[in-house]
């Protein structure tokens, strides 16, 4: 694919007719990266408990540090896309991912991985918003369905690849490197990727450059906070009275840091959140209908997790081998999404919902007839399935989400988005994992990990159903004038 003379959007960036796929390939790589290691550290946590003597605090700070920096991270991170340039931030986050990922690998404690996976999480706040501004910004509407096909590809297969290899490496012991390995990996690769970026990809240019927000980045951050750490630690440590206090803070925190952002766009500032994209009904619908879907897919990669390492008894690498064929189906629902969406429109994601709800249903029926003697067959098969509704879905809710973005605010909608969804996560990996916990309990012995299970597929197929109301939602809005 060649790339034909350039033309220049109203706002002054350079458009290109469409992105090549070897350059699209650069920019994909960091969001395959940086899904990768928000999951990979699932199947490494007997490992790391045993090398570091971790406790349960620190392995939930390990996993969550990362979820925390990464989400305080994203909106910021876009708006320093904008202000210097989608292409250098890239280029600047990639390389400090690698150098992050060098040091959560030679860490001796679990302090000092603690820390390194806080890095990590920032640069991959500095990167991954300028996946989405690229493409927003450079890629014409015609062709930018494809390109965020072949993202929701990255994304799954991220997510999924995180544990599959993750498991692979773990147990292959390379050189005796153990689970330093998921994190080794990231070095060469980053280095490469960042070097590639710096030499290929579109650089588009702005007329006018907006100004950066100390206070709104770290009311925004603050609030982050407030929620995310006590939803990360609460239930390792029973829930004491701080982390209450702290979700009940993030209430005032977040109304006066959009009084800050209403105010400076009152006085003709530029605000790190800028409120006005709530006025764009493709956006808000949008944002929703992401939020919910990654609420219950941040979930049901940890629940399973657990079911089959902790309840089924299954290494690293057999846990990981369960994800695989959802892998291969994640990857053809997203490719196949883009012509059965331009064919049959929200009917496609529609049914693509629907496939997924109908495999959570038979995965938690499988459970609850089978318990622990449930044949893996009945577990990779929904999984797959479901996986299938996932790429189907996952593509089209991004685009749908973005569709009316300008592109000089490519860099604050991505952030904005992507926020949403890590947020998100964070949000049901707590509330149905804590749903999970509470079945075990209450069952008692290792048949309470099938019905823990059972319990949480029914929440998500709960929250699927709340995703194909809200993509009704989008597609009205998006018949508003």
């Amino acid at each position: 694919m060649t790339q034909t003379a350039p033309g220049t959007s109203r706002s002054g960036h350079v458009v290109a007719p469409e992105m090549p796929a070897r350059v699209l390939a650069v920019l994909l790589s960091a969001m395959f990266m940086g899904q990768f290691d928000f999951f990979v550290v699932n199947v490494a946590a007997p490992s790391l408990r045993a090398d570091l003597h971790a406790s349960d605090g620190a392995l939930q700070l390990i996993v969550g540090g990362y979820a925390f920096a990464y989400a305080a991270g994203l909106v910021t991170g876009g708006r320093l896309g904008d202000l210097f340039g989608y292409r250098r931030l890239f280029v600047a986050g990639m390389t400090g991912f690698a150098l992050s990922s060098l040091a959560c690998s030679l860490a001796a404690s679990p302090g000092q991985l603690v820390a390194a996976r806080l890095a990590q999480g920032l640069t991959a706040a500095a990167m991954l918003p300028q996946v989405l501004a690229l493409i927003t910004a450079t890629v014409p509407a015609p062709s930018r369905p494809r390109a965020i096909g072949w993202y929701g590809v990255a994304s799954g297969l991220g997510a999924i690849a995180g544990q599959v290899l993750g498991g692979a490496l773990i147990t292959a012991d390379l050189a005796g490197l153990g689970w330093r390995a998921i994190f080794l990996v990231n070095v060469p690769v980053g280095a490469v990727a960042a070097i590639l970026a710096w030499r290929m990809l579109p650089n588009p240019q702005r007329r006018q450059r907006p100004g950066l927000d100390p206070l709104g980045a770290i009311g925004a951050a603050a609030t982050v906070a407030a929620v995310l750490v006590p939803l990360t630690v609460g239930r390792s440590e029973g829930w004491p009275a701080w982390t209450w206090v702290c979700m009940a803070a993030a209430i005032p925190l977040a109304a006066a840091t959009l009084a800050w952002q209403r105010h400076l766009t009152e006085i003709g500032g530029t605000p790190l959140l800028d409120v006005t994209l709530l006025r764009t009904p493709t956006f808000r619908s949008g944002l929703a209908a992401n939020a919910a879907f990654m609420c219950y897919f941040g979930s049901f990669m940890f629940t399973l997790t657990l079911l089959l390492q902790a309840g089924l008894g299954l290494d690293a690498l057999g846990a990981g081998l369960v994800f695989a064929p959802a892998g291969v189906t994640f990857s053809l629902g997203a490719l196949a999404g883009r012509p059965l969406l331009a064919r049959y429109g929200r009917r496609a994601v529609l049914a693509g919902s629907a496939l997924t709800a109908a495999s959570l249903g038979l995965l938690a029926l499988s459970l609850h007839l089978g318990g622990t003697h449930t044949a893996l067959a009945w577990i990779v098969a929904p999984t797959a399935l479901a996986s299938l509704g996932n790429g189907i879905v996952l593509p089209s809710l991004i685009g749908a989400a973005l569709v009316d973005v300008a592109p000089e605010r490519s860099g604050l909608a991505a952030g904005a988005l992507n926020t949403a969804q890590q947020f998100a996560s964070a949000i049901g990996v707590a509330t149905v994992g804590a749903l999970f916990f509470t079945a075990i309990h209450a069952a008692h012995g290792a048949f309470g990990y099938p019905v823990a299970m059972t319990w949480a597929a029914t929440a998500d197929f709960a929250l699927v159903l709340v995703v194909a109301a809200l993509i009704q939602l989008s597609v009205r809005a998006a018949r508003t004038p």
